[in-house]
């Protein structure tokens, strides 16, 4: 004798306008349109511009103390904002500068990829004296900028603003950070 399969009632919906279907559709689609138009991604090429974010106060001084001239600073001390740099901005006033904050003194070198303002760069060693100048480098290049010596930090101004305040290596530098990032 063989067995006759049991009748199971089979549902008329189709599978898909189940909850668990619908939820996980939707689920989905949103992350779609996350990847899509995604709010916080910043595309390359597009007119976003990084502003100057005061973060500190770096003074220059002669050797014997005696003050040139002092700027405000954005500060540089995570891997992130010290491979961002100053690329893509636009300009930057007079008065204000980037200081990187190595975890280490070593030497250092730095180049000009997607940066748009002529810099002077400044290295500077553990002891903050001012190692190197590099003097209104080349924009948007590749070009390395070394030190000449070890240095742990890293100041950039506007081109020209080393000659205009006589800064000079030998100098020393000076800063407070204002806000603890």
């Amino acid at each position: 004798m063989s067995k006759q399969p049991e009748n199971k009632q089979i549902s008329s919906k189709p599978i898909y306008t189940k909850p668990v279907f619908i939820i996980s559709g939707i689920i989905i689609l949103a992350v779609i349109l996350l990847l899509i138009i995604n709010p916080f991604s910043k595309k390359e090429g597009t007119d976003t511009e990084y502003m100057f974010k005061k973060e500190g106060e770096l003074t220059f001084t002669d050797s014997l103390g005696t003050v040139k001239t002092k700027i405000d600073i954005e500060i540089a001390n995570s891997d992130f904002d010290r491979q961002l740099g100053l690329m893509f901005r636009k300009h930057m006033d007079d008065k204000d500068g980037m200081l990187f904050i190595f975890p280490s003194e070593e030497m250092q070198s730095f180049w000009m990829r997607n940066t748009f303002i002529p810099l002077d760069m400044v290295f500077v060693n553990a002891a903050k004296k001012i190692v190197t100048i590099h003097r209104n480098t080349q924009t948007l290049s590749d070009q390395s900028y070394p030190s000449s010596a070890p240095a742990m930090y890293v100041i950039e101004v506007n081109g020209g603003f080393c000659s205009t305040h006589k800064i000079n290596e030998g100098d020393r530098i000076n800063f407070i950070q204002l806000v603890e990032k």
